[in-house]
């Protein structure tokens, strides 16, 4: 498959860098955003999830309604919807948007964050639910007749659905575990990464397909890696406005209004914690990867930085496309601006190369 490009859906005008505390959904902004989006040829736009935040089944749907292309991924914790109704959410969607569905399992990371919504299992639990969730949901959505499930998580006698998708629904799996690269390597389409040094990303990658080829898979999951470009018109001129970004960022943090307060204590996840050591090696590394933007949000979700021009940006996500990826996320930290950046001088230059590496390819056999 080609390589797709990702963004994330935000339903109001807050930011990283200037949030609007308790901000409503803004429908207008909201659907200028995902038609944005759908206008400089994103494929997909991820639709996040919190314990506080809105109703992402709602958001998808919005969105699907008002666009012609775009994919919604949607973010699903397994303790917040019981699987036979999240599988008719989602198909319902898939009906809604003609196919253009994804969805997103979050095991959960943060046992404090899990338990505001009733969630006490541990991380080993947490993963074996997420596996079965998955499992339930594919035969639901696959099965003509009605059938029992007694499982350790779930059990119910007699479900059927008339509710079916109209193209297969691919499931994502994001994580930097063991017991994540177990479950995605077995049963996910996609796997999520964070943005992660080269050498880190290919041994990722590597322990991921590692867990698909010891499932007795004969194919592999779709890599999905992240990041956060900071683009200007020369890299000069990026990295000035980088360090206002990152001004910007803690002044937020100190004022109580970052994604963590400035006295959190450290990440219990290990994407997080992967993502704090590696800044400790240095603020810059390969090509244009930028670390303070983890150490100032304590690596609070995707956090790490690209910073440069265009070209540079996009040399750098190609970078990450010759290893192996093949859906590519950024996200910024003036939100609308950057996606409007990121579709006019970013997009094209990435498609420029892919188009070049293709054409490659073609012509090796006759240079054979």
């Amino acid at each position: 498959m080609p390589t797709e490009f990702i963004s994330i859906t935000f339903p109001n005008a807050s930011t990283d860098i200037a949030p609007i505390p308790e901000a409503p959904v803004d429908p207008a902004y909201l659907v200028r955003y995902a038609r944005t989006l759908d206008d400089y040829g994103f494929n997909y736009t991820l639709i996040p999830y919190h314990s506080s935040s809105f109703d992402n089944f709602t958001i998808a749907a919005t969105i699907l309604a008002v666009t012609r292309n775009i994919h919604v991924i949607v973010a699903l914790r397994p303790n917040t919807v019981y699987p036979t109704v999240a599988a008719k959410a989602l198909a319902t969607l898939s009906q809604l948007g003609g196919g253009r569905v994804v969805v997103h399992f979050i095991a959960g990371g943060d046992p404090a964050e899990q338990a505001r919504e009733g969630d006490f299992l541990n991380k080993e639990e947490r993963y074996e639910r997420q596996a079965e969730y998955i499992r339930i949901l594919r035969r639901a959505w696959e099965s003509s007749g009605p059938f029992d499930h007694d499982g350790k998580y779930y059990q119910f006698k007699d479900f059927s659905s008339k509710v079916r998708p109209v193209a297969p629904i691919p499931v994502s799996v994001g994580g930097s575990s063991d017991e994540a690269y177990r479950v995605g390597g077995e049963l996910a389409d996609i796997f999520g990464l964070w943005g992660e040094p080269l050498k880190e990303t290919r041994e990722q990658i590597e322990k991921v397909n590692a867990a698909a080829a010891a499932a007795g898979r004969k194919d592999r999951p779709r890599i999905w890696v992240t990041f956060r470009p900071i683009i200007a018109e020369t890299d000069e001129l990026a990295w000035e406005k980088a360090h206002r970004t990152l001004d910007l960022l803690n002044a937020a943090r100190e004022k109580g209004l970052g994604r963590k307060p400035i006295n959190a204590a450290s990440p219990q996840n290990v994407g997080s914690q992967r993502l704090l050591e590696i800044a400790k090696r240095g603020d810059v590394q390969d090509r244009a990867q930028w670390y303070p933007t983890v150490t100032a949000t304590n690596a609070s979700g995707a956090s790490t930085a690209l910073v440069g021009s265009p070209r540079t940006i996009a040399d750098s996500l190609l970078d990450y496309v010759d290893l192996g990826a093949d859906l590519i996320s950024i996200r910024g930290y003036d939100n609308y601006n950057d996606v409007v950046d990121y579709g006019r001088y970013v997009l094209p230059l990435v498609r420029q190369g892919l188009a070049e590496r293709a054409a490659a390819h073609l012509a090796e056999p006759a240079l054979a």
